[in-house]
């Protein structure tokens, strides 16, 4: 495919019977189980089950020549109706609803780059065009994040920009308008990583976008500020589909609804893999949560998000939140978030709620959801870490609305420290999950020890909320809608999943 590609036209079809009806025969049934107890909940949360549900993600994956379970393909097609049926087994727990969308996937892409012959071995940027590039390569002033930043000479060359403070995807449109002919960015550390630029954004359309290992760009730029003359050969190919794509959606017949939980994991794969960390173990995880919470009545509605299209820049969980209505929004309570729960060289780290790690605060109440966890964790005789909260996966949206969120995650392909080393043990000095967004992230990546434990601190959240919400301050609603191309900034890869920054 050449050139850049069309915005994705987005539209919802949620497939939903007459529900208050059936609503109030399901509540009858519901009341007669017992109020859910949070140690039973948790003694219910089984390895085997948690491993058999990975092991069906990834045969799922498995059985197709893509042998992943990227958004709307066919293996992610068999996650969400595998979700549907285990969920709908559960004699009418639940309204369950597939709620469709529609936008662009990157299915498959390539890169080359040569420069003065030598291969720099780039990574093709997600949703970047093809394209065939040979020209000179242009310094792009600070972090190419303003048009003022690409001098004149870069029309008809190709940018080398550094990563840092703006979206990949608005670097290479900018790069466009400037005239460039292809983008080079580099990264702001060393090695190299997978990025997305987003999907299409109005501000204009891209250009031919690859991204190098941070040590190569670095003395790239040294080279041409010191008036050597490079010439790039820059070749991608980028096969973007229009995709059909769900979510799946799971809310308890019984509970008030206007003061709801809510729980969300992705269902779907970088390309490269099956992604059964990433994030297979949080949809198992909180599917046998929800398949536990069954055998028990709750005080407040509890509502699971299976969502789509996460590794394009948090697409599905953005979809729901904007088309929810305001009285919809307002009966949301909390939201907790599980991606990656089961890493083989693991933390436990937890939402950074109240900001005293990163200075990065959630809406009222996620302190408290923080603390929460912090609690839970040290009562089961375990260290914890905070991660940053900064809308880096699926909260972003419920956060971007005022709803207070939280969640734990054991990591991606952040280098773990001889600190944490310590207090988690593992290995010092290699990632959290080497196979992160590869092929080898499989069952046999999983850990778990960590996997179980992460499992049982859902449960444990769950059995609290939906219960009471006592411990949580009044919830302050403040609706921003929020576009999918803007949701594709995307988080810095230290969090884990694909990096639009």
């Amino acid at each position: 495919m050449k050139g850049a590609v069309a915005i994705a036209a987005l539209a919802a079809t949620t497939s939903a019977s007459p529900y208050f009806s059936k609503r109030q025969a399901n509540e009858a049934a519901c009341k007669r189980l017992p109020l859910v107890d949070s140690k039973a909940l948790q003694d219910s949360i089984k390895p085997e089950a948690l491993l058999k549900g990975a092991q069906a993600l990834q045969d799922f994956a498995y059985a197709h020549p893509e042998r992943n379970r990227l958004f709307g393909g066919a293996g992610h097609n068999d996650t969400v109706n595998y979700l549907v049926e285990e969920l709908e087994a559960l004699d009418g727990y639940y309204k369950v609803e597939k709620q469709e969308w529609h936008s662009l996937a990157q299915v498959n892409g390539t890169a080359s780059l040569l420069i003065n012959g030598t291969d720099y071995n780039p990574n093709v940027m997600e949703y970047s065009p093809s394209g065939n590039v040979t020209a000179p390569i242009v310094v792009v002033n600070n972090l190419g994040c303003n048009s003022s930043d690409y001098p004149s000479t870069v029309r008809g060359n190709i940018a080398l920009i550094s990563r840092g403070t703006c979206e990949f995807g608005l670097k290479s449109v900018l790069a466009g308008q400037a005239g460039a002919a292809g983008a080079i960015v580099y990264n702001n550390a060393a090695g190299s990583l997978n990025g997305t630029l987003g999907p299409p954004r109005p501000q204009g359309p891209y250009i031919p976008t690859v991204f190098i290992a941070g040590e190569n760009g670095t003395a790239l730029r040294t080279a041409l500020t010191g008036g050597a003359s490079l010439i790039g050969d820059l070749d991608t190919w980028s096969l973007i589909e229009n995709r059909t794509t769900y979510n799946v959606l799971a809310t308890s017949n019984c509970g008030a609804l206007n003061t709801t939980l809510m729980l969300g994991a992705h269902t779907d794969s970088v390309a490269e893999g099956p992604g059964i960390n990433d994030d297979g173990s949080g949809t198992i995880g909180i599917l046998e949560v929800a398949k536990q919470l069954a055998k028990y009545k709750v005080n407040n509605a509890v509502r699971f998000g299976f969502w789509s299209g996460e590794e394009a820049g948090l697409l599905g969980s953005t979809y729901y939140v904007n088309n929810l209505s305001p009285a919809e929004l307002a009966n949301v309570r909390a939201y907790l978030n599980f991606d990656m729960i089961a890493s083989p060289n693991y933390i436990y780290a937890i939402y950074d709620g109240d900001g005293s790690s990163f200075n990065l605060t959630g809406p009222p109440g996620s302190a408290e959801i923080e603390e929460f966890f912090e609690k839970w964790f040290a009562g089961a005789g375990q260290n914890f870490t905070a991660t940053e909260f900064s809308g880096r996966s699926d909260y972003q949206a419920f956060i971007d609305n005022g709803i207070p969120a939280g969640g734990t995650f054991t990591g991606a392909e952040e280098i773990k420290t001889p600190e944490d080393a310590g207090k988690f043990g593992g290995t010092a000095g290699i990632a959290t999950d080497p196979n992160y967004h590869q092929a080898g992230d499989t069952v046999d990546n999983l850990n778990r020890t960590a996997f179980e434990l992460n499992a049982k601190a859902i449960a444990a959240a769950v059995a609290e909320y939906a219960t009471t919400f006592d411990g949580l301050p009044p919830k302050s609603l403040q609706k921003r809608r929020v576009s999918l191309w803007e949701k594709a900034r995307r988080r810095v890869p230290k969090k884990g999943m694909k990096g639009s920054l």
